[in-house]
């Protein structure tokens, strides 16, 4: 009954001695603070706002123009149009005070078409793309088209420094392209998979469509493209994501790995602290639009979108269809550790914790003695499980009651933290360590990653870290952005004392994490959960994880042989999975769209006919180096045009799936579409980005890199394979594979690639020696 008591802040009664008020300072008190933190935001929005619907124009250009429109009428100088005499025909009166309101009225409206020609400006010159396909590096020239636009997309961004949201209004749509030039594409990125016979068939069957069906199809797609911001994106979203009715764990989320050259301490309280305030700290600049966004090149913006639902953001499960949830704001995270589960208030009178506060609350955690109850320990694994089961056991038995408080608690949170009692190691010389690291972050336990929020932060014992994030909400680029901030910012002296703690003092006792309750009393709830944590079982034991520290060069040897690092990657993998496989498979590599508005991703097909010919050339011990190189360099170029083309809306693989949307949507049968979409993608890549920032700079900070992340295998008989290039001389490979297919095997792949990469040096070592040997010969004659 006391602690009833004490959580009443307001309360009143009626005696016959007259009234009697009772409330509570402390927690009244905390309402009102809670109040205008509200409104805080709300204001900073609605200014953040205005000043992006103002953008490339400032706020403050407004005044300027009010005071020149006023001064000018006064001064019985007509503004142009005549429009403050124009608009006093329909004031109340000719008084002096109708006169000031029709200067700022006119002043106003002249600003806003000002604004409107400024951003449709910018909005023209972000359309052109040519500045990507122009050739980079030492001897080569820029048309004059590109220098000319580089000026003026240049003037603007240094005319008003942007927000995060700044450019949203002025970044272009994605274009539609055109079913014949898809279906050329198409056609030539398919004719190395294929023999003479099936390729004719195929043709033919692709030219059908484009003179059927196709044309039907895209005046829908053409009228969606114009009605909506993205073509593409809602749909991708819903269908390959929300719809996808496979667990999360492995088979979606992605993860990622700590900066492993440095490991600024050992104690776990203290990393947590120090990484969950950066990472709110990070969440503040979002909220508050200070955050500047990415520029490619500095100068050509990248959409923003993504960032909004980084935080505070949950996949909710479905029966047929998930959705996700984001909240706008949230003012604590969750804590699992041994199986329980803490709600951790982040805000304490009004401010954010500071990381010694942080600090002392975890440690109460990591202190406590309390057990889970039976059930909690595998609660998580619901969220490894199958879509469609995991939405029928949370209609069931989370509905209602403290489950349902306890388990919004959990979605409605900034993020999840997840103190791990085990550690994360890496050590070069065994390289198994690295593996189970990768592992701890794919899958954990089954049960202690909470795989439905946007991200789980994962602490290990010996303070090494890492994230597991679910992919519907945006791509690994941003978590990649996030993260590099994040490595950057904490590896700045200050964030660590002597013992390994972070500074400062407490001036007020942090609210003390309080444990999460939960009613298990149902004997088929705990079978449910049982039955989840069995199958997530059997997902984690056939995974395959291999991560590849690849230190015998890195792109610093590639630029010398004037190709560019990704191209020369993808081709190594090619040659490597053709020496693994015996032959070519369709191959998936993820490139941006963010170019444009609200975009994600498209496909790169990195297996094309120029690297198949290279590939059969190196295979081929009749074949010198001289031809090889060039060969080489003749599938880089190819392969570097189809990653521009993808990044400019020319892609090929999301123009067929709307197609194939549409074509589901008026019930029309495709068996072409359907047949190229149902194709496996049996190597899928993807490199993870870095440098996104001016923050990042390898040359003076080499070990603030982090070692990359991964994701599981796309088709069950392939191989996923996500990368980083480390630096000048460092690759770090992230290979996946299932245990139970008996013609994949990630340790031998890598071993595959390690040799493939030998090779090609060796190919350059031999070419430059072929050259020398021909100048000799040539200068003898």
């Amino acid at each position: 009954m006391a602690e009833a008591h004490q959580a009443v802040a307001f309360s009143f009664a009626i005696t016959h001695e007259g009234w009697n008020v009772d409330y509570d300072r402390e927690v009244l008190n905390l309402v009102w603070q809670s109040g205008v933190r509200s409104w805080k935001k709300r204001l900073a929005r609605i200014k953040a706002g205005i000043r992006n619907g103002a953008y490339p124009a400032h706020l403050e250009s407004l005044w300027v123009i009010m005071i020149l429109v006023t001064l000018m009428h006064y001064a019985s100088k007509k503004v142009p149009y005549d429009l403050v005499n124009t608009t006093m025909k329909i004031m109340p009166s000719d008084g002096s005070f109708w006169h000031f309101i029709s200067c700022i009225l006119v002043a106003i409206t002249y600003w806003i078409l000002i604004c409107m020609i400024m951003r449709y400006s910018l909005k023209g010159l972000l359309i052109y793309k040519g500045w990507m396909y122009e050739a980079r590096g030492s001897g080569s020239k820029t048309s004059l088209s590109t220098k000319i636009w580089f000026v003026l997309v240049k003037v603007f961004k240094k005319w008003n420094n942007p927000g995060l949201y700044s450019f949203q209004s002025s970044i272009p749509r994605l274009p539609l392209p055109s079913v014949h030039d898809t279906m050329t594409r198409w056609l030539r990125s398919v004719r190395p998979l294929m023999d003479d016979a099936t390729y004719e068939k195929v043709t033919k069957e692709a030219e059908e469509f484009e003179n059927g069906i196709g044309k039907k199809l895209q005046r829908y797609l053409i009228l969606k493209s114009w009605w909506s911001t993205n073509y593409v994106s809602d749909w991708w979203e819903e269908y390959v994501y929300l719809r996808g009715r496979s667990p999360l764990m492995v088979n979606s989320n992605f993860y990622g790995v700590d900066a492993i050259f440095t490991h600024p301490t050992k104690n776990q309280a203290a990393r947590a602290a120090s990484v969950c305030h950066l990472l709110l700290q990070f969440r503040r600049s979002i909220d508050r639009q200070e955050l500047e966004p990415i520029m490619v090149q500095g100068l050509i913006p990248l959409c923003s979108w993504q960032y909004e639902r980084t935080f505070n953001t949950a996949r909710i499960p479905g029966v047929e269809t998930d959705k996700i949830v984001h909240y706008k704001d949230s003012r604590h995270i969750v804590v699992i550790h041994k199986g329980c589960y803490y709600k951790m208030p982040i805000y304490h009178k009004g401010r954010l914790l500071k990381p010694c506060e942080l600090q002392y609350q975890f440690e109460q955690i990591l202190q406590s003695k309390s057990a889970p109850v039976h059930g909690e320990e595998f609660l998580a694994s619901l969220t490894a499980w199958d879509r469609t089961k995991w939405a029928k056991a949370r209609e069931m038995y989370f509905s209602r009651g403290v489950n349902k408080t306890s388990l919004f608690l959990i979605e409605s949170a900034a993020f999840v933290v997840s103190l791990d009692d085990e550690p994360f190691e890496f050590d070069l010389s065994q390289p198994e360590k690295l593996d189970n690291f990768g592992r701890h972050l794919l899958h954990g336990k089954g049960c202690d990653r909470w795989f439905d929020k946007s991200f789980t932060l994962c602490v290990a014992t010996n303070g090494r870290i890492g994230f597991n994030a679910e992919h519907t909400w945006g791509d690994a680029a941003v978590m990649s952005h996030i993260w590099e901030s994040l490595v950057v910012d904490e590896g700045q002296s200050g964030r660590y004392d002597e013992n390994g703690n972070t500074p400062g003092q407490i001036e007020q006792l942090p609210p003390t994490p309080t444990r999460l309750s939960w009613s298990f009393n149902d004997d088929s709830l705990l079978k449910t959960i049982d039955q989840a944590y069995d199958d997530a079982q059997k997902v984690i034991s056939d995974v395959d994880l291999r991560i590849l520290v690849h230190d015998a060069y890195g792109k610093g040897f590639m630029k010398t042989c004037r190709c560019s690092p990704d191209a020369f990657i993808q081709m190594a993998l090619q040659l490597a999975y053709y020496r693994d496989y015996g032959k070519f498979s369709l191959t998936y590599e993820a490139s941006m769209t963010r170019l444009y508005r609200e975009g994600r991703t498209e496909t790169v097909r990195p297996c094309t006919i120029e690297s198949a010919a290279w590939v059969k050339a190196m295979q081929n011990p009749e074949v010198n180096a001289t031809e090889r190189v060039r060969l080489l360099g003749e599938a880089c170029k190819r392969h570097q045009q189809g990653y521009q083309d993808a990044m400019c809306g020319r892609g090929i693989d999301r123009h067929l799936f709307c197609l194939y949307v549409v074509s589901k949507y008026l019930e029309v049968d495709s068996p072409f579409l359907k047949e190229i979409l149902s194709e496996p993608w049996r190597l899928s890549t993807s490199q993870t980005p870095h440098g996104q920032t001016p923050k990042m700079d390898l040359k003076k900070n080499p070990n603030f890199i982090s070692a990359g992340g991964g994701f599981g295998p796309v088709s069950s008989d392939g191989y996923g394979v996500s990368y980083i290039i480390a630096g000048e001389d460092l690759i770090f490979f992230h290979i996946s594979s299932i245990k139970s297919c008996n013609v994949t095997d990630s340790e031998r792949f890598s071993q595959q690639i390690c040799r493939a990469l030998a090779d090609m040096k060796l190919l350059f070592e031999q070419y430059k020696v072929e050259q020398k040997k021909s100048l000799t010969n040539g200068a003898s004659h």
